[in-house]
């Protein structure tokens, strides 16, 4: 039976690769500041229409309290008393950000070199195809009860699924929940993801002076803004670039699988000559510490300015904090931290975005060790097990809402893939490892106990 799937999995990739074509070409972007809001609607019904052929027959559009719809549906077992899984991933996809920056048009599926570029390629919408290649390579045979939720605001960060969730338990519950979110160490290295970090991202804005004076006549004693905004976030990294906020923790370790340095460096595009950061191992700094990251200041750029002395600055900043660490604990060293190294007297006011907590999976229960053993069959090689620097809000509501489930990520991303960059691919490869091996996941762990 495990050759049959493979098989059919194999033969239905021009399928998939023209169904993920279809899928990227829709801009679904949920913010309709920058994309129309059709795009996100012709997704989410296409999605449901897609798994209303698999066998949910129930399929739906279930409208969320941000505004987006998710895609929700059923589909009984063939087996009696069986265990009910629950397929999650989301159909929206980050902006392109510079579409000058991209190889390839960034809504239309193109093959360079192996790869399948676009955008959504990987996160998410080839983790849409993967369960669609599953489920038609099981045909009839699907053992376990299954439910699906696949959701539209996912990027976005506006929880309307969590919401969703909280207020309406009963629909997702289940035994197991698949979140295809994530992905492997690399291409052909199967992985669970087992750690999320959480995070705090706040705007920090700093004014020293009521308008802009020229430098020549008051530079010197008038307080520059940027000057004092630049030294508070130089004092959130140490010389060797450890995350130095107060109160944080910069010395943990990461128990599981390493990232070796010279990948990452591939992985990241580190330029020649330059150093990584921290004191840490790559997996340390990664997964095990907290890591804060400056993602945008306004300030006058350089064309256009003036000999003048900026009166206002700001700042947006990203905290991601691993597991144990509490994410209103480091809301409040973050801004005490910030508020105390501002110099000069100067006026702080500080806008907190979102936060968020990390979460830590359970890898004993017999779901896991299922999921281990058909990631091995899919792709020849032991799956391990990754933290992730990402943050998905959902996994603590779920884990909340039904504490029996066993919530295991994997997906078909990996790091060549640059989700969120310009030139995201899915390598076709990892498409038809990670469908084989939901289609083996779902079929040992259905029959595990007969």
């Amino acid at each position: 039976m495990e050759g049959d799937l493979r098989a059919s999995i194999r033969e239905q990739m021009s399928t998939a690769r023209s169904e993920l074509a279809e899928l990227v070409s829709m801009r679904s972007v949920a913010d309709p500041r920058q994309f129309p809001p059709e795009e996100c609607a012709r997704a989410a019904n296409w999605v449901r229409d897609k798994f209303k052929a698999e066998g949910f027959s129930d399929a739906r559009l279930e409208l969320t309290p941000d505004g987006s719809s998710a895609v929700v549906g059923s589909r009984p077992g063939s087996e009696p008393n069986a265990p009910t899984v629950l397929l999650y991933t989301h159909y929206d996809v980050q902006p392109p950000l510079d579409d000058i920056a991209w190889r390839t048009p960034p809504f239309e599926l193109t093959e360079v070199d192996g790869r399948w570029y676009g955008r959504g390629a990987a996160d998410c919408k080839g983790n849409i195809v993967a369960h669609l290649l599953a489920l038609r390579s099981l045909g009839d045979d699907v053992p376990v009860n299954l439910k699906l939720v696949v959701e539209g605001s996912e990027e976005q960060g506006t929880g309307g699924l969590e919401q969703f969730v909280a207020a309406n338990p009963d629909v997702l519950r289940a035994d197991t929940i698949l979140m295809c979110d994530t992905g492997n160490a690399a291409v052909g290295r199967p992985a669970a993801t087992v750690t999320l970090r959480g995070m705090v991202n706040v705007v920090v804005t700093v004014e020293a002076l009521a308008s802009e004076v020229h430098s020549g006549m008051f530079g010197g004693p008038a307080p520059d803004a940027l000057a004092a905004l630049v030294a508070m976030l130089a004092s959130l990294r140490d010389a060797e670039g450890n995350t130095t906020v107060s109160g944080l923790d910069n010395t943990r370790t990461w128990a599981g699988a390493l990232y070796p340095p010279d990948q990452f460096r591939r992985d990241a595009g580190v330029l020649d000559g330059v150093d990584l950061l921290g004191s840490g191992r790559v997996s340390d700094m990664l997964w095990a510490r907290p890591a804060i990251t400056v993602l945008g200041i306004d300030c006058p750029p350089v064309t256009g300015s003036t000999a003048a002395i900026v009166p206002r600055a700001a700042a947006r900043l990203n905290l991601r904090i691993p597991p144990g660490v509490a994410p209103d604990d480091a809301h409040t060293v973050l801004l005490a931290h910030l508020r105390s190294a501002a110099p000069w007297g100067v006026h702080v006011s500080i806008e907190t975005e979102a936060v968020g907590p990390p979460f830590a999976a359970s890898t004993g229960g017999p779901a896991f060790e299922a999921m281990r053993a058909a990631m091995l069959d899919a792709f020849g090689t032991p799956m391990t097990s990754l933290g992730q620097g990402g943050s998905i809000p959902l996994c603590n509501v779920l884990a909340e809402t039904y504490p029996q489930a066993e919530l295991i990520l994997l997906g078909v991303e990996e790091p060549l893939a640059l989700i969120h960059a310009p030139n995201e691919s899915v390598h076709p490869g990892e498409l038809e490892g990670i469908a084989t091996a939901i289609a083996l996941f779902l079929q040992q762990y259905g029959h595990a106990d007969s």
